[in-house]
């Protein structure tokens, strides 16, 4: 949102043809209540402004939405409050139903939702929509004509939804309700909005699409209404509910509304809510109660306008018509009589409507004679039907002289009857042909609206048209985008297959590579086993029980390191030295004639960074003890060295000088070989399987050690830091 500075703000009412309403203004009734529609927006780009707060000083309530608009219910002479944290408060005097325009200075420009807005904002629609409104009452075809044009002009679905709206406006006025429900859901097609769907589901109760009625009114979001919206949407209920005679579904809805009325003090409501109710409740039969709620309808209305309370007065005139307590109809309809003098003067009222003085007098008359003063009934009909001929209304006139007629038949005055009852005739065939004139009149009417109507239709199912092609455009469009990120995603998928084939075999090949170290360290660990044992037998053999129990105790001590470390692929270098210590000396223990040995470490290898495959070394010094120094004539040395390459490598030397390798081969048995050759395989397999799931951390070169007669052996291990 923009930010507004200064609380610079002109309001200004926009109307295309000033005239025109200047003309329809005098004719204006400033009790009605009617929808004022307006917008706030920036002054110099244009750019609407959302959510401000917009009220009518008796209640009603509404903020502006997306495009800065906003709909309110008032009536003439109400003020609006406009109320925004960025702008001064504003207050407007509605003086009729013109459009309003708010603008408020800002400092700031977006120039990217000022294009866009400007796009968007057609004051050529705007113009069409305030002319078809103010001829909507007067001009069917001249306000239809002008919602031809705003259609036309609509660029955005939501123009398109208010020129539908407007023209289901005009549909409802001139009583084309079948048209109306058409229009209005067209409108909402274009745009949800809850303010038509509250004047669709009226149409469809006007219509006699009870049912459908009824649905649209419950599919209403009620926290999305204003109050003065929500009362409307529990009296429409109750009306539908009237319609189809469902009396106590009717008082609840009427009820309801009325709860609401109240609370928000939205008086003009009050008043029609409890007159419903007292005729729901009299068309139920419960009299009684039914006068209950038309006093009180009758005290609101008194505190209202002339107008309203003149309305109210008559309605509570023809309840005391139907429950025959016609002294109090009388008595209703004389004051009556005085109010229409009041509101006379002030504006004409045309012969349709039920506050006329012909219409009330003729009911007088007929009052007396339902209590057979007959005098008295003789001469408000008479006066009926001066006034009726005065003003033409032959609707009037035809049902007071035929009463009139009848109740000088009543009294015996059969000349009179006779006269009053030849004028009848008289006025009958004028209402007939005046009827058939209307009837002309009206179906003229009809099909002009209906031409203008298929041309409306015919611009709705153009631009469906259009905006079809549109659609299959970017339906194809859609396709083949939808075909490449197929293409894309199967590729995507095949290389995810690949993967995760890749990371299966390879969990495979170190599944099977861990349990071929497992199967190569259970290999060797019996093979020393079995060596270590007979040294402790050549010592029982010997009966040296004290030099067997301390090889023993030795022993067991070098087994447990070993068993501690058999599930492991690399153990700390500095617990592999431990272990070679304690086992060569407990080789030299056995074999002290035959060999002296060393253990050297270079200090400047840190070894505790260091990891070594445990059990790596022991095999090549069982070698050197067993093969090469155990056959030497004079006694052997037996070295083992581990000294620094560079930071990360290190290397260790096994070496002795015994017979060698040649000779040892030679010297051995066939059974002595094979196991020799299968000890020297399974370390070469488990140097192999290492370095390939450790990337080649180990080396292991054997070769001779000198070139003398006892050539020796050594081994070179190279080991890497992890």
């Amino acid at each position: 949102m923009l930010y507004y500075l200064k609380y610079i703000t002109t309001i200004c009412a926009i109307f295309s043809a000033l005239t025109l309403h200047a003309q329809s203004l005098n004719s204006y009734e400033t009790s009605a209540r009617f929808t004022v529609r307006g917008v706030v927006i920036e002054e110099d780009t244009r750019t609407p402004i959302s959510n401000v707060n917009v009220e009518v000083n008796g209640g009603a309530y509404t903020t502006t939405d997306h495009f800065g608009e906003f709909r309110i219910d008032v009536k003439k002479g109400d003020e609006l409050t406009i109320k925004h944290k960025d702008f001064e408060t504003i207050y407007y005097t509605i003086k009729s139903n013109e459009r309003i325009i708010v603008k408020v200075e800002s400092s700031l420009t977006n120039s990217y939702s000022t294009k866009r807005y400007r796009e968007n904002l057609s004051p050529r629609f705007n113009d069409f929509i305030d002319s078809a409104e103010v001829y909507l009452k007067k001009d069917a075809k001249k306000s239809i004509q002008f919602i031809t044009e705003a259609i036309e002009l609509g660029t955005t679905k939501k123009e398109n939804a208010e020129a539908y709206e407007v023209l289901g406006d005009i549909n409802m006025h001139w009583k084309q309700s079948d048209l109306a429900v058409s229009n209005y859901r067209i409108s909402l097609q274009s745009l949800r909005r809850n303010v038509v769907s509250l004047k669709l589901a009226e149409a469809y109760k006007t219509n006699g699409n009870y049912q459908e009625s009824i649905a649209e009114y419950k599919a209403i979001p009620k926290r999305e209404l204003s109050n003065y919206q929500l009362v409307r949407l529990y009296e429409g209920l109750g009306d539908v509910y009237i319609n189809i005679k469902e009396f106590d579904t009717s008082i609840s809805a009427y009820k309801t509304g009325l709860r609401i009325a109240n609370k928000h003090l939205i008086t003009p409501k009050v008043t029609d809510l409890n007159s419903k109710i007292a005729q729901a409740l009299s068309a139920k039969g419960e009299v009684n109660k039914a006068e209950a709620y038309f006093d009180t309808s009758l005290r609101q209305a008194n505190t209202q306008n002339k107008k309203r309370a003149l309305e109210e007065k008559l309605k509570v005139a023809d309840f005391k018509s139907e429950v025959n307590s016609f002294s109090d109809e009388i008595e209703l309809r004389k004051q009556a009589l005085k109010d229409i003098e009041d509101i006379e003067t002030d504006s004409v009222l045309d012969n349709e409507s039920a506050l006329t003085p012909q219409k009330q007098k003729y009911k007088i008359g007929r009052a007396y004679a339902q209590q057979n003063n007959i005098g008295s009934a003789i001469e408000y009909l008479e006066e009926s039907i001066e006034e009726a001929e005065t003003k033409e209304d032959l609707i009037v006139k035809k049902d007071a002289t035929r009463k009139l007629s009848e109740l000088y038949e009543t009294e015996g005055n059969f000349d009179k009857a006779l006269s009053a009852y030849q004028e009848y005739v008289d006025v009958v065939d004028k209402l007939y042909v005046k009827k058939e004139q209307q009837i002309a009149q009206a179906a003229r009417f009809s099909k002009d609206l209906v031409a203008k109507q298929n041309r409306i239709t015919s611009l709705e199912s153009d631009r469906a048209l259009s905006e079809s092609k549109y659609a299959l455009g970017i339906e194809q469009t859609k396709r083949q985008s939808v075909i490449i990120y197929a293409l894309i995603g199967g590729l995507f998928l095949l290389l995810l297959v690949a993967f995760l084939m890749y990371k299966y075999i390879r969990q495979q090949r170190l599944a099977n590579n861990l349990l071929a170290l497992k199967s190569l360290r259970s290999q060797m660990n019996p093979h020393f086993i079995f060596n270590a044992l007979n040294s402790v037998n050549s010592f029982i053999a010997l009966n040296d029980e004290r030099t067997a129990n301390k090889y023993l105790t030795d022993f067991s001590k070098l087994m447990r390191a070993v068993l501690e470390n058999s599930e492991e692929d690399f153990i700390p270098l500095e617990k592999e030295i431990e272990l070679l210590q304690l086992y060569t000396q407990l080789e030299h223990f056995r074999f002290k004639d035959k060999f002296e040995y060393s253990v050297t470490v270079d200090e400047t290898i840190t070894v505790s960074d260091f990891m070594i495959p445990p059990m790596l070394l022991q095999p090549y010094i069982e070698n050197a003890v067993w093969h090469g120094l155990r056959y030497k004539k004079e006694k052997g040395v037996l070295s083992i060295s581990i000294s620094k390459i560079s930071d990360n490598e290190i290397q260790i030397v096994v070496a002795d000088n015994g017979i060698g390798r040649a000779r040892s081969q030679a010297l051995k048995t066939k059974n002595q070989k094979k196991q020799n050759s299968k000890g020297m395989g399974n370390i070469k397999k488990r140097v192999a399987i290492l370095n390939d799931m450790y990337k080649d951390k180990v080396d292991v070169a054997v070769s001779d050690y000198q070139y003398d007669e006892d050539t020796g052996t050594k081994v070179t291990v190279t080991l890497k830091k992890d």
